[in-house]
């Protein structure tokens, strides 16, 4: 803290940018081990919660009856099952610790109100991420029964693990993703970058175009998953468009620094002189 007190701009030549990197991503590293150690210790019952939805379709149980069935298919499988199962735990439950690594890192090179926003971001992300994640979960199910339901009557469905797992982590990744589509939109409005009326005029594209990746991204690429997609995703959309509006609308009434100024009329100069401070180092003037 005194270093930063001490360099208010978070100037630093380049190998200490570097020797920074580093250590955050040490720190994000040793995060994520101990994440996967508890997800290794939770790992059966994660496995319980997302086998769920494939244990639910009937065509889990052509070949032992009652019993929920995948099929492994190589002698490490089942390991490499549960070393999986850790990664995907320890991200999320030390997503707040790298997310934060990521913002102190770049927060030096922004300004007061690029921080405030950044902030922002890193608060909402994490709970749209969630929310879009337990939508997909909800939806997985009806894209196994549509797709599984074609199997004939004297075939067994002989699903594999890694293909099932790798399935099912597609679509929360596309779902999780896809939700913090209107927060980026709301960042880049407050930022100045993306005006409502570049949102306006592209509004039915931007409709149409997440239909289009909702048809796309999804694996399963059924109906159901698409509109399970789209829809929340366009409500969402909505919503920030409605607040990019209320914030021009807000810009709009603010008077400007050169109003009532004509074009040929110039601007009044302050005949003070302002402090230019230290002089850089030589290394940061390179």
């Amino acid at each position: 803290m005194s270093g930063r007190s001490d360099n208010p701009e978070g100037r630093m030549p380049l190998l200490d940018h570097l020797r920074e990197l580093r250590n955050r991503l040490v720190k994000v590293l040793l995060a994520l081990i101990a994440g996967m150690v508890v997800g290794w210790l939770v790992k059966e019952q994660v496995w319980a919660v997302l086998r769920e939805p494939f244990c639910a379709v009937p065509q889990s149980q052509d070949l032992r009856g009652n019993a929920c069935t995948l099929v492994v298919n190589g002698i490490f499988s089942s390991f490499f099952l549960y070393v999986k199962l850790s990664f995907i735990v320890g991200v999320v439950i030390t997503s707040p610790v790298w997310l934060y690594q990521l913002w102190a890192f770049v927060a030096p090179g922004l300004h007061s109100k690029e921080k405030r926003w950044t902030l922002l971001f890193l608060a909402l992300a994490l709970p749209l991420f969630l929310v879009g994640t337990a939508l997909a979960y909800a939806t997985v199910e009806r894209g196994l029964a549509l797709f599984l339901g074609f199997t004939p009557d004297d075939a067994a469905a002989l699903i594999t693990i890694d293909e099932y797992l790798g399935f099912l982590i597609t679509m929360l990744l596309v779902f999780g993703l896809a939700f913090e589509l209107p927060l980026i939109v709301s960042i880049l409005n407050l930022a100045g970058a993306l005006p409502h009326t570049t949102i306006k005029k592209w509004r039915r594209g931007i409709i149409f175009g997440i239909f289009v990746f909702a048809a796309v991204a999804t694996p399963s690429a059924d109906p159901f998953t698409m509109i399970s997609l789209a829809v929340p995703v366009v409500v969402l959309f909505g919503v920030s468009d409605g607040v990019a509006y209320l914030v021009d609308k807000r810009r709009a009434k603010q008077p400007s620094l050169y109003e009532g100024l004509s074009d040929d009329e110039a601007s009044a100069l302050d005949d003070e002189p302002s402090d230019l401070g230290k002089p850089a180092p030589i290394e940061d003037r390179r």
